[in-house]
């Protein structure tokens, strides 16, 4: 078999091709070499590598005083509330104080103030412009014109009349029901019932003094007889 595949690869017309074309190729027996490190990129806005290292030390500093701080923060919010309880101050009215202060402070805020010169500057527009004149003089027209018509007046005297009328009625209804009770107090009937009321009232306390009497021990039985003394 090897003899055979030799003279096939003699008689080959492509003999000494393959041979010329494998020495133009560089040969290399080490393994496959590993990529080269990245380079280092190029420094942020210029910066050199010791700039860039005392920036990242200062950022790292300035983090830790963040955090410092927020402790302190969180220890004074705890002392604060500690205070508040001990004032009996409740959540409500710390509340009501932060809403109070808020809106003092949107009252001195400049938009505030601007808003307040932009509304009294329409205000005075509107009310010195020429329709709103005529619409409060035409307005007064009607109130004058209402206020002198024979039917508002006649609507007026009616109502003053029965006014009147109504205090008249009360007071003579008041008149009347005292007359009546002075009656009814001066007729005999009332007068009957008077009488025996007091005389039933008289028995009541008659027979009240009879028995606190008839329990009273009597005057000789408070004091031995002097017949009876012993000697």
């Amino acid at each position: 078999m090897e003899s055979a595949s030799q003279d096939i690869n003699l008689n080959s017309p492509n003999k000494g091709l393959l041979a010329d074309t494998m020495t133009d190729v560089p040969v290399d027996n080490t393994s496959a070499a590993a990529p080269p490190p990245p380079l280092r990129a190029s420094a942020y806005n210029g910066l050199t590598e010791a700039e860039e290292e005392e920036l990242r030390s200062e950022l790292a500093k300035v983090e830790e005083e963040i955090g410092t701080l927020r402790q302190v923060l969180a220890a004074k919010e705890r002392h604060c509330g500690e205070l508040k309880r001990k004032l009996g101050l409740t959540p409500l009215d710390g509340l009501k104080q932060n809403l109070s202060k808020s809106w003092h402070d949107v009252q001195v805020s400049n938009a505030y103030m601007k808003t307040s010169e932009k509304l009294g500057e329409w205000n005075e527009k509107v009310t010195q412009s020429d329709l709103y004149v005529s619409a409060s003089s035409t307005l007064e027209d009607w109130n004058d014109k209402l206020t002198q018509s024979e039917a508002y007046k006649k609507t007026q005297e009616t109502l003053s009349q029965a006014g009147q009328k109504t205090s008249a009625a009360l007071s003579n209804v008041g008149s009347v029901i005292s007359r009546k009770l002075g009656d009814m107090r001066n007729s005999a009937t009332f007068k009957s019932f008077e009488d025996r009321v007091g005389t039933i009232k008289s028995k009541v306390v008659g027979r009240d003094n009879g028995g606190d009497e008839l329990h009273s021990p009597p005057a000789s039985a408070e004091k031995p007889s002097q017949d009876n003394a012993p000697f």
